[in-house]
This record gives structure tokens, sequence and C-alpha cells, in this order.
């Protein structure tokens, strides 16, 4: 097959017109300006890591205060740690890690060792059938009461269960609501249109205010 014109050319191109250079030349220096700008504006925007170490370092203080201050059967090894654990999962989640404490608070008074009349356990008071398949979920070996009353792993089941019933409610406070009365429940007054009870998101909020 012949072609009417080379693929590539030999030798020198010729010389452009005066005109197409002018062209060129703005047009490169118009492309130089907007790279300069959307590195600036790059610049400007990059989180600065110094100031979001300092600050995360400063919130796992506050956190492991609030622990020291309420808890009375962690030692101080496991608060520091578990102070961490809260940051870390609040972090991961979205989550205001004062929200996080605050449900602590009122669910089970920061103790570990809590048992509801309903049979809730561990911090953040998960219902075992519930907690057995938020661990399935998370991916965590479930051995009953063992893993419920380890602090770490319920905050994390306790943490991934408030996201869930965020995603479904769409709404804070009646997600919150569906962590204490259980969401079946809460579906059924929506689905009849009855009204939600308050009472649990107003302590809710009085404790998330006065921590």
């Amino acid at each position: 097959m012949e072609l009417n014109e080379p693929l590539i050319q030999i030798g020198h191109p010729a010389n452009p017109p005066p005109h197409k250079k002018n062209r060129s030349f703005f047009l490169r220096l118009i492309i130089k300006i907007v790279v300069i700008i959307f590195i600036s504006s790059l610049t400007i925007h990059l989180p600065d890591l110094t100031v979001k170490t300092q600050d995360r370092e400063r919130v796992i203080h506050e956190i492991a205060g609030v622990l020291e201050k309420y808890s009375t059967d962690l030692d101080k090894v496991t608060r520091i740690e578990l102070a961490e654990a809260i940051y870390e999962e609040s972090v991961h989640y979205n989550w205001d890690p004062k929200l996080i404490l605050a449900l602590i608070a009122i669910e089970s008074s920061f103790q570990n060792q809590s048992v509801s009349e309903k049979g809730a356990k561990g911090l953040m008071q998960l219902m075992p059938y519930v907690a057995e398949s938020l661990a399935h979920e998370l991916g965590i070996e479930w051995n009953g009461d063992f893993t419920l009353f380890n602090p770490f792993l319920n905050i994390r089941m306790g943490i991934h269960y408030l996201s869930q019933l965020f995603l479904d409610f769409e709404d804070l406070r009646v997600a919150l609501v569906a962590y204490n009365y259980g969401p079946t429940y809460v579906k059924s007054l929506i689905d009849r249109r009855q009204r939600i009870p308050g009472q649990y998101y107003n302590k809710f909020l009085t404790t998330y205010q006065t921590l």
C-alpha cells in the first residue's frame, strides 16, 4: 500500500509564520500561569500534618482524661490504649470521639463489666446476638462474653453498629434511639407514623454537653 506522504518527516520543519510563533508563546505562557496557580492552590489546601498530629495527641489525651475520671474497672494502661482505640475508630467512621464517649457514658457509665437487665454487655452495651453478627461482619473471632467484655472489641463493634444504624435511618437522633431501643422497634414506629421517644436523645445531648 502506498502512502501519499511519509509517516515521519525527514529534515528540519519549516519556520512557522511570526503570528504562529506569537500564538505559541502566549499559549505556553498561559499554560505556565495555570500550572502555577494550580500548584499554589494545592499547596494552600494541603493538610498540615504536624497540626493534625498535635490534634490527634490532644484529643487522645482528652479521651484518656474522661476515661480516667469516670472508669473504675479499667487499669491506667488499658485506659490509655483504649483512648487511642476510641479515637482511631471514631475517625475511621467519621464520628466525633466525644459523641462516642457520651454514648458509652449513658449506656454503661464507663463500666466495662456492665450488664443491663435485658442482657446487653460491655462498654457500649451490646446484646450478644447483635454483637455476634457484628463480629462476623468485622472478622472478629466470636467467643461470647470474652469478646463482649474485651473493651477494644466492644468499642469496635459498637461504633460499627452505630454507623450501620445511621446509614439505615439517615438521622443521628433516630439512629441513637434505635441503638438503645433496637432498630426493629424504631422502624415499627416509623411505619405506623408514631412518635419516636425523645428521652434517650435528650439524655444523650445533656451528657455530650457536660463531658
